[in-house]
Order: structure tokens, then C-alpha cells, then sequence
């Protein structure tokens, strides 16, 4: 019989992230265009990016080494969750009558019920690194907030969450799990935030999004010295872990 699901040991955890930058640029001669920035609309620069996020994932967000060492620290926790197991879709391979080989990975054992734990972990542990003491971030449905909040949680760092206000109304299970996890967790767009009292004045009807949610968000991470912002998607650092 051959293998649909292929498991790996605790011991063969990867240590290193494998950069796909480090592709793009030996390979294909280039990068993926740059982020912009909201106001010049010049490709941001880690000077920009100081304000809201720790030195090692700016660096990370910037480099083409081929290989990002993986912390120690990190490795452990994913011992709870990682390796996911890895399945061959046999049955759509035959439903398709393809000869490609397709293959899917579950992440949904995860603590957190996803793979953004994988990111969440990395970034909190940086931050506590650089004496960072809160992250402060947003999430749509609760995924990223939820993952967010167990790796601060793991790392004794306080941790803010802005919810879009529709999911926060219709998922309030969610909030429970990021609770639990000791964050805070804001209906967006709120009173909190100058920006969020703005949408609110404009849009009174609104049932948030996720750009409102993140300017609140960043708005507060960049008030607060103590405070960085934290994002799940995007970004080369989040895609790299």
C-alpha cells in the first residue's frame, strides 16, 4: 500500500527557516515589489519600520541569507505541535486523472488551531528578547489574535488584540480563547484610538474591518514605548516563519 500521510519525528524539527527570497533573487534575477509606505508611497525602509517592530525582524524582513536560524527557545514550544503530518491527495490526483504528485499539509492540530502560531511564536520571542514588554496587534476572525495571544502568553508578554467588530459580535468564542490567554481584546473601530473614534464619527453604521483594526492598532504600538506591533500576514518575516 503506498503512503497518503507522512509523519516525521520531534527530532527532525527543522533549524533553520529556508528564506524564499534567497530563491527569487539567485534564480530569477529579482525580488517581489517592496511594501509602500501609506504616505510617501516610496518602498519603506527599516528606519520606517523601527517604530513598530523589533531590530532581529526588521533584519529578518530585509535579509537573502539563504537560511534563518530557527531559536532554540522556539523549537521547544513547537514540540507541542510540529511536525504536521503531510498527505499525498491521492484521491484527487485520481478525480483530476493528473500525473502531478499533490500534496497538502495539516496545520490545524496547532494549540492555537492554525499555522499561524508558527509566526506568532517567533515574533514574541524577539520582541521579549529586546525588552519589549506589550504586543499589540488586530484580527478579522480570531485565528491571528488567538495565535498571537498563547505565544505571549508563553513569552510573559501583555498582549492587545483589536477585533473587527462584525467577528467580534458573531464569534465571541474567539475572544474567550484570547482572554483565556491573558490579552485584552477591543471591539474595532472603538473609543479607544483617535483613528478609531474618527471611523466612528464617519462610519456610525460600520461593522469594522480589518484596515480599521490595524490602524488602531499600529496607532497604539506607535504611541508606546513600551509596545510593539505585531502582524500575521504579509510581510517577509511572518511568510519566512
Amino acid at each position: 500500500m503506498e503512503n497518503t500521510k507522512f509523519l516525521l519525528n520531534e527530532k527532525q524539527i527543522p533549524e533553520y527557516f529556508l528564506n524564499i527570497n534567497y530563491y527569487f533573487k539567485k534564480y530569477l534575477g529579482k525580488l517581489p515589489d517592496p511594501a509602500l509606505h501609506p504616505l510617501t508611497k516610496k518602498p519603506i525602509t527599516a528606519r520606517d519600520l523601527e517604530p513598530i517592530f523589533p531590530k532581529e525582524l526588521i533584519r529578518q524582513e530585509v535579509t537573502l541569507e539563504k537560511n534563518v536560524k530557527i531559536p532554540n527557545e522556539v523549537r521547544e514550544i513547537y514540540k507541542l505541535y510540529r511536525p504536521t503530518p503531510l498527505f499525498r491527495a491521492r484521491g484527487l490526483e485520481k478525480f483530476l486523472d493528473t500525473p502531478a504528485h499533490i500534496y497538502y499539509k495539516y496545520e490545524g492540530a496547532s494549540p492555537a488551531g492554525s499555522h499561524k502560531l508558527n509566526t506568532a511564536l517567533v515574533q514574541a520571542f524577539y520582541n521579549q528578547k529586546e525588552g519589549v514588554k506589550m504586543l499589540v496587534t488586530e484580527t478579522g476572525a480570531g485565528q491571528w489574535g488567538s495565535a498571537l495571544s498563547m505565544a505571549c502568553n508563553f513569552f510573559k508578554l501583555k498582549c492587545l488584540v483589536f477585533m473587527v467588530k462584525i467577528s467580534y459580535e458573531q464569534k465571541p468564542y474567539r475572544k474567550i480563547v484570547m482572554e483565556i490567554f491573558k490579552s485584552r481584546v477591543i471591539s474595532s473601530p472603538s473609543t479607544k484610538t483617535r483613528i478609531g473614534r474618527v471611523f466612528i464619527k464617519k462610519f456610525p453604521k460600520t461593522h469594522g474591518s480589518l484596515g480599521m483594526a490595524i490602524a488602531e492598532a499600529i496607532e497604539v504600538a506607535a504611541s508606546k514605548k513600551e509596545a510593539k506591533y505585531s502582524l500575521g500576514s504579509v510581510l517577509n518575516h511572518v511568510l519566512l516563519h
